[in-house]
């Protein structure tokens, strides 16, 4: 695994931010669908609250910067 470096923390955080922010699309996209089966939807719905945390963490990282 490479060590990551102040140069690599801003993409890092961008990434994070764009690939959660995406992640939350498409669970919204699905559970309008109908797309997940009942006992699915706890997992989805941890997978969906992790990305609206880490996409809040990246705002607040942008926003000290």
């Amino acid at each position: 695994m490479t060590k990551t470096t102040k140069q690599q923390t801003p993409q890092i955080a961008d990434l994070s931010s764009r690939i959660g922010r995406s992640t939350i699309a498409v669970i919204d996209t699905i559970v309008q669908r109908g797309g997940f089966r009942g006992e699915e939807l706890s997992t989805i719905g941890q997978l969906r609250d992790q990305c609206v945390q880490i996409v809040a963490m990246c705002e607040a990282a942008e926003s000290d910067n």
